[in-house]
């Protein structure tokens, strides 16, 4: 398999022409139903399945599942500074410097699975409440000096989960787990 289809099993993000409400409900539910995905992908792994890289020079299962919970707290973070602040400039972090830290590379998973339930049950909750103008307001992402809608985070964020749940996935596949 080639490096770049491990490391995007399921492509890279593509944002619609234009985001429709359908859109989004669909991808409301991805948030809302990603926490029993992953759980069912993780429960009867080993320690030493969960320590194996999903792909040469990648994170380990256990890293890719802390940084999921990592990015989807930000994720949420960022959502609510957007509802609640005018176009707010969000503070980035460095994900791979963050994935080498001793909680992501020897912590056990529990913790994070709970953390995921937790938010993603949160998370989908606000999300179905937010209106149309809701999911219109923005933030800056420094980085890239570029605005964001809620609602392409929306998207971004169910595309995240389906790429993480792919790289765990298709190496389980592969190795015949």
């Amino acid at each position: 398999m080639k490096i770049e289809s491990l490391k995007f099993p399921i492509g890279k993000f593509e944002k619609p022409q234009e985001i429709t409400q359908s859109h989004v409900n669909i991808w409301i539910k991805d948030v809302e139903n990603f926490p029993d995905r992953l759980f069912h992908e993780v429960q009867d792994l080993s320690e030493g399945q969960l320590d194996t890289p999903y792909r040469p020079e990648g994170w380990t299962i256990r890293q890719v599942v802390h940084h999921v919970a990592d990015s989807h707290m930000n994720s949420f973070i960022r959502i609510k500074l957007a509802l609640t602040e005018n176009n707010p400039v969000i503070k980035p972090y460095l994900e791979e410097k963050w994935a080498e830290l001793p909680d992501s590379k020897n912590y056990p998973l529990q913790t994070s699975l709970n953390i995921i339930k937790a938010l993603h049950e949160r998370w989908s909750y606000l999300l179905k409440q937010l209106t149309e103008e809701d999911l219109n307001k923005t933030f800056i992402h420094p980085e890239s000096n570029k605005e964001f809608t809620i609602k392409e985070m929306v998207g971004f964020y169910a595309w995240h989960s389906n790429h993480h749940l792919a790289h765990i996935s298709t190496l389980k596949k592969s190795k015949n787990w």
